[in-house]
């Protein structure tokens, strides 16, 4: 029988972020399977799955920054990715010859 309140050691903490790294992985996959499930097959919009995938990271970052875990590199990261990422659908969109 568990106890409220007992003391906790290092290795149960240790195993229960292990445990939410994990879930939080398989969320995050899964939600983006869905996602092109929804796009590719399905011809629908996916961007309200999108945007909750995106703002549960943001969420996350901002915790480690208020806590002041995160860098600055840690911040900067996503949004060089972001960034590359907007150059390279402008490069496949003028590519494609989108108008």
């Amino acid at each position: 029988m568990m106890r409220t309140g007992a003391v906790r050691d290092e290795r149960e903490a240790g195993i229960d972020l292990a445990a939410d790294r994990l879930s939080y992985l398989f969320l995050a996959y899964g939600v983006l399977a869905a996602v092109a499930y929804r796009a590719i097959g399905l011809g629908q919009s996916s961007w309200d799955l999108l945007g909750l995938l995106v703002l549960s990271g943001v969420v996350g970052l901002a915790y480690r920054m208020r806590s002041r875990v995160a860098t600055r590199g840690w911040a900067i990261a996503p949004v060089v990715a972001v960034v590359g990422a907007a150059l390279a659908a402008a490069v496949i969109l003028v590519a494609i010859g989108w108008r």
